[in-house]
């Protein structure tokens, strides 16, 4: 039993590297120069870097701060959908969804408040992206939902690109289903499918790490190599 088990276990591991090495070609045929490609860089990394420096500029801790010790919650939420929206990241249904929600104050100050705690408060990440969740589930809903797995995880992409991920389900899915690796998801925006899903970034880094992956925004984009129909 136990030489089975360990003929099991090798064979997995030979499966694994056959099929992160076919995702490595699969990007490298796509982008040869690797994450320092200039097709890489126009097609899927500078709009997302780009979108990261002007929250840099306009929703860093401390103008966040500034805004909600002032009260202006309309203000800081518009900044955050503003950056936002001019990127092909949430689907416009999203985007609506969203500029609905936080249109009025009462919307407006749930989101800035659950999204400064996700960012800059100082417990365990559990915690804060539980109430994350729980503060975009309460946003009011005029047509569309609002709590779905990509509008829950844009913001912390955006802002903090080398601790958050942003999450597209079924081209995820795919892609972990492609690389041969762990992937348990949950339709509903939880914590344990997210840190699920950093594992499974952590994993793909470490196994792709000769190509010098700089943050989550070049594991995102590869993942997205492997899963999306864009790059079938």
């Amino acid at each position: 039993m136990q030489i089975a088990g360990r003929e099991r276990e090798q064979e997995n591991r030979l499966a694994q590297a056959s099929a992160i090495q076919k995702a490595r070609r699969k990007f490298l045929r796509r982008f040869p120069g690797g994450f320092r490609d200039e097709t890489y860089l126009a097609w899927e990394r500078d709009y997302k870097w780009e979108a990261h420096t002007e929250w840099e500029t306009a929703l860093n801790k401390q103008e966040m701060n500034r805004l909600m010790a002032r009260g202006q919650w309309t203000e800081l939420a518009g900044r955050a959908v503003k950056i936002e929206s001019g990127r092909s990241l949430l689907f416009s249904f999203e985007k609506m969804a969203l500029r609905d929600a936080v249109r009025e104050t009462d919307g407006a100050r749930i989101f800035a408040r659950g999204l400064y705690q996700l960012l800059h408060d100082d417990a365990p990440l559990e915690q804060r992206f539980d109430a994350w969740i729980e503060a975009v589930a309460r946003l009011p809903r005029k047509q569309t939902r609002v709590l779905t797995w990509p509008l829950v995880t844009v913001f912390g992409f955006i802002a903090q690109p080398k601790t958050h991920i942003f999450l597209k389900p079924n081209t995820t899915r795919e892609a972990a289903r492609k690389i041969g690796l762990p992937f348990s998801y949950v339709s509903r925006p939880n914590w344990e499918t997210y840190n699920g899903y950093l594992r499974l970034a952590a994993e793909v880094r470490r196994l792709i790490r000769d190509m010098r992956p700089r943050d989550m925004i070049d594991i995102q984009s590869f993942l997205w190599v492997q899963g999306s129909d864009e790059y079938a």
